[in-house]
């Protein structure tokens, strides 16, 4: 393995453990257990999960896969993708659900990196969290370039977008994909830095929302939400598509999965 490779997993393992920890907060009497995998071609991940009190469901998934061809693009040949994804769905219905994923793949072609995160309200959006979640976004891509934030934030609001249901799937947030520019130094720099700040962008909002009375009749509109979430991940998500083209862990890839939802 090279040293590249080799800095980029511990980068993202040290992540990991980083959020599993900062979740486990929330949760004093619950842990994440932890299932290493091993993929059919080389490499394996190893999935976090957790179903708590305050997180109904947290899944912190690290993989780093090989293959003889990279499944998503005709003629690059063999391949190496490495990444860290996450989603949290949350007991009550007025703390959004939350997502990140960042990866880094090689290619015959060359390397690129990708990613971003977003926020779904499950039916009681607050125009303070999304004010706040946007602000601190914005903040840290601005460091790098100020034409990064929204060029990445109208990324997300296509990406993120259900055409059945002609609405976009939360409140945004960002996604980058074959991003590369001529300085492998800087684009990790900037790559590193959305992963490291993501638990900034929403943690703060949880403190505010998981104590929040709701009635039962606010966690079935959560739950129905929900559905529109299950459909964009197995309609339209790249990394469902991804994951079981390449031939990933099937339970690992359905991670991002609520675990109960309404139609």
């Amino acid at each position: 393995m090279t040293k590249t490779r080799e800095n980029i997993i511990t980068f993202l393992q040290t992540l990991r453990n980083t959020i599993i920890r900062e979740i486990e907060t929330f949760e004093p009497t619950k842990r994440f257990e932890k299932k290493p995998w091993t993929h059919i071609n080389g490499g394996g991940g190893e999935i976090g999960l957790l179903r708590g009190d305050v997180f109904e469901k947290a899944a912190v998934n690290w993989s780093g896969v090989s293959g003889s061809q990279f499944p998503m693009q005709d003629g690059s040949g063999s391949f190496f993708a490495t990444g860290v994804s996450l989603i949290f769905h949350m007991h009550n219905p007025h703390a959004p659900t939350a997502h990140m994923n960042v990866r880094y793949i090689e290619t015959e072609n060359g390397y690129w990196f990708g990613g971003g995160f977003d926020l779904t309200p499950m039916g009681f959006p607050y125009s303070d969290d999304t004010k706040y979640f946007h602000e601190m976004t914005k903040k840290n891509l601005d460091q790098f370039s100020l034409d990064l934030y929204p060029a990445f934030s109208q990324n997300a609001k296509e990406y993120f977008y259900i055409p059945h249901r002609k609405k976009e799937r939360g409140i945004g947030g960002i996604f980058f994909d074959h991003y590369k520019t001529d300085d492998f130094s800087q684009d990790l720099l900037l790559w590193q830095s959305i992963g490291n700040q993501f638990l900034e962008c929403v943690l703060p909002i949880y403190k505010k929302r998981v104590l929040q009375e709701y009635t039962a009749q606010e966690k079935q509109k959560q739950l129905e939400q929900r559905a529109h979430y299950v459909e964009f991940n197995l309609l339209y998500d790249r990394g469902t598509k991804f994951g079981f083209l390449s031939q990933g862990n099937p339970e690992a890839i359905l991670c991002s999965m609520p675990p109960q939802a309404s139609w």
